[in-house]
């Protein structure tokens, strides 16, 4: 029996969207992954908290946005642990949960041209293999990361939208239909997200 094969895509996900979705989707596919971890991080180590919508709020949309595919799942892991929420140790506590499995954490081109400055990337790519999602026009090979580490390219679909375009229509009184999901777009309402 072949091992289970995990992944592991972080983020904010403030909202998360069609894009988000979308590129979980081709690396499932990608990589024949059993399941890929939808993780929102606690406290992001790489941008300012503040105006960051509360964790278990975007954990419920999360939990929402990825609901009807068995393939992708929440994990609300990160915000379990106070202060930054360092992917590395993340994937320590994994190593233990997943016993056997192959990791694999899933990051955008701009994340792996920042790799230097994350909490010990060698150590990380010693743990689980590192994947680069390659939008449309994105070449990972080159990119310098900074540190000496091995990865996969994966291709995915190039959707041009973010959760600061969704943030944006929101406090502009423009719909976000088709661009989020009706669950994680009630969850918005009702909490009255992103409104000044």
């Amino acid at each position: 029996m072949s091992a289970l094969r995990v992944g592991i895509l972080g983020g904010t996900f403030d909202p998360p969207h069609a894009g988000h979705l979308i590129v979980a989707q081709d690396v499932v596919e990608a990589l024949e992954l059993h399941e890929l971890l939808f993780m929102p991080c606690h406290v992001p180590p790489h941008r300012d908290p503040h105006g960051i919508s509360p964790a278990s709020i975007r954990f419920r949309m999360v939990q929402a946005a990825v609901e009807p595919n068995d393939r992708l799942r929440a994990s609300d892991l990160e915000l379990q642990r106070q202060g930054p929420s360092y992917t590395v140790d993340t994937v320590r506590l994994l190593s233990d949960a997943y016993p056997g499995a192959d990791l694999f954490v899933v990051i955008g081109a701009d994340q792996f041209a920042n790799l230097h400055t994350w909490k010990a990337p060698e150590e990380l790519a010693s743990l689980a293999r590192l994947v680069v999602m390659a939008r449309e026009g994105e070449d990972p090979s080159r990119i310098d990361p900074g540190v000496k580490v091995s990865y996969d390219c994966v291709p995915v679909t190039r959707v041009d939208l973010s959760s600061s375009a969704i943030r944006e229509r929101v406090r502009q009184g423009r719909s976000i239909r088709y661009l989020i999901r009706k669950p994680v777009r009630r969850i918005i309402a009702q909490e009255g997200l992103y409104r000044d």
